[in-house]
């Protein structure tokens, strides 16, 4: 059953967006998803048992933003800073010192940095926005450090895949998206 499955599926019935999969028969896949400017990829291993078919990936990095530097200061705020190469990117960056309590999140300034009052840290969350499932607690090492540099990892964009799996169908696949919330997506084989 699984070299007739080996082929491109291709998302159906959604407005300016395009995602699909592409099944090789040795077992591997590669996944993809724009919307607008923005792309996102994945790849690993498929398999099928009892008409389902089932990706796995490696394993998600464990954190998706990387701790560069901290430092203590004399200033009267904790600041967060991002050091990314494309300044376009910053405002999609949000953060909070409340391990992502809701209401505690603030956005990055077009300059790369965010200022909270002057407090100990324990803890860093932050979240891209293109990427709102990958959103990260960093622990700090240094509590009465007020300074924080990060950079993404650069597998940020990257999807991962943990037993995802989708109905064998007539034609093609069926089930849910990786990305979107519902379960009713179509990927018909081209």
């Amino acid at each position: 059953m699984e070299g007739g499955i080996a082929g491109e599926y291709y998302m159906e019935g959604q407005r300016e967006m395009a995602s699909g999969f592409l099944l090789r028969p040795d077992g591997s896949f590669q996944f993809f998803f724009t919307y607008g400017a923005m792309d996102r990829f994945g790849s690993g291993k498929w398999s099928v048992k009892d008409s389902r078919v089932t990706f796995n990936s490696r394993v998600k990095p464990l954190y998706d933003y990387v701790l560069m530097q901290s430092s203590a200061n004399s200033s009267d705020f904790t600041t967060i800073k991002m050091d990314v190469p494309n300044p376009a990117l910053l405002r999609h960056v949000f953060c909070s010192l409340q391990k992502g309590v809701e209401g505690s999140w603030e956005q990055m300034s077009q300059e790369g940095d965010i200022q909270f009052p002057k407090q100990e840290v324990e803890s860093v969350s932050l979240l891209f926005e293109f990427c709102p499932e990958r959103f990260s607690i960093i622990p700090v090492h240094h509590p009465g450090h007020n300074e924080f540099t990060f950079r993404f990892e650069p597998t940020i964009m990257e999807v991962f895949f943990e037993i995802f799996s989708l109905q064998v169908d007539p034609g093609g696949l069926s089930g849910r998206h990786p990305l979107m919330e519902g379960d009713q997506f179509r990927y018909p084989k081209q």
